[in-house]
């Protein structure tokens, strides 16, 4: 996750900002630095540059000391009084004498280096790429920090649900175990042996915490793929939750062959996942369809659908880890159960879109039937 977040940090232009008043001036030094991965912005005035400062974050400000109605100096002490760009390195440029006052100023407002006209084109580019290899380092850095602390507040949030959803029903199957040890074998064995099968929630929550940290250290679950029919792997998947769920009606529509090259354990697991976040964030009793589509030469279609609707504010982190467990409903489980599904549709290269309206939820998964 680290290597593909600094990917992007590698892809993002480095923005650098020419402020003169002449345009021949500003041509020339653009065409110096302008290379790839760097944008450059020009600014004849230091209005014009104070608005550009405004809009983007610079890596890098050179400046014109000599400029009319605000000079180098001038804007130089402005950006250095704003928040904002308080930190972007400043570079004056000048075809003023060799003034050892004027230098002495120029550091004053915190420039980091002083090039008089006429500019070696080498030396002013050999200073520029110091200052955006910094830019791009900090950012790096800053995306990392972001990383780590994203993943240390999913830790705490692990750890206080483990502690609330796994504590009281291990301690009911730690009471009724000494209660079977002490019972005549009546209706108080039937009760506590009832208790106990709640130690299957404790291990289905275990494995949901397992397969997030698998997926956040790995970069994403890992798909064990191998030739198979998928179609009686998820008839099975709808039975279970038929027998499982009596008072909700799950009907199972086919059309179409569904050979392909998946993880049969995997697409299971997926396919289960949404029925039972069906069953239990639907309408109570309602009926889950779930259609599968093998029409298609290079892809099948799975299609979840129930009564019930999501809030347009939740749709978009419909896929966060632990996003349900803010919504009322009967859930019991961490709400990991999307997260898991996308982490499984997106190890076969496959897709997954939620649509939730005029009282109907869908979540349908497209499959590519080979690698």
């Amino acid at each position: 996750m680290v290597l593909l977040q600094y990917q992007a940090v590698e892809r993002a232009k480095v923005k650098c900002l020419l402020v003169d008043d002449l345009e021949d001036n500003l041509v020339a030094l653009s065409a110096v630095l302008r290379r790839s991965g760097v944008e450059i912005f020009t600014a004849r005035s230091g209005a014009e540059a104070l608005e550009l400062l405004l809009k983007h974050d610079m890596a890098l400000a050179i400046l014109d000391v000599q400029m009319p109605e605000m000079d180098g100096f001038e804007l130089a002490e402005l950006m250095r009084s704003s928040q904002r760009t308080q930190h972007v390195p400043i570079i004056f440029v000048t075809a003023g004498s060799r003034d050892p006052l004027r230098l002495f100023r120029g550091y004053d407002q915190g420039a980091v280096d002083f090039l008089y006209k006429p500019i070696e084109a080498p030396i002013l580019l050999s200073k520029a790429e110091v200052f955006f290899d910094m830019y791009r380092q900090r950012q790096q850095l800053a995306e990392e920090l972001k990383s780590r602390t994203q993943a240390l507040q999913l830790n705490e949030m692990c750890m206080g649900v483990l502690g609330h959803d796994l504590r009281n029903p291990l301690n009911a199957i730690l009471l009724n175990a000494k209660v079977l040890t002490l019972g005549d074998g009546s209706d108080v064995h039937e009760r506590a042996t009832s208790i106990i099968e709640s130690g299957e929630r404790m291990a289905r929550m275990i494995e949901d915490l397992l397969d997030v940290t698998r997926a956040r250290l790995g970069g994403g679950l890992n798909a064990t793929r191998a030739p198979v029919d998928i179609r009686p792997v998820i008839e099975a998947v709808v039975n279970e939750h038929r027998a499982a769920h009596p008072v909700n009606t799950v009907t199972l529509n086919v059309n179409g062959n569904f050979l392909g090259c998946w993880d049969s354990d995997r697409i299971a697991q997926a396919v289960s996942n949404i029925i039972g976040n069906a069953i239990e964030h639907g309408e109570a009793a309602g009926n889950i369809n779930v259609e599968l589509d093998g029409t298609a030469s290079d892809y099948i279609l799975i299609k979840v659908g129930n009564r019930g609707e999501i809030s347009p504010e939740l749709l978009p982190s419909i896929f966060d880890p632990f996003s349900f467990r803010s919504m009322h409903s009967r859930r019991s489980g961490l709400g990991l159960g999307l997260f898991i599904v996308q982490q499984i549709v997106q190890a076969h290269n496959g897709d997954i879109n939620v649509q939730s309206k005029d009282g109907f939820t869908v979540i349908e998964i497209n499959l590519p039937r080979l690698e």
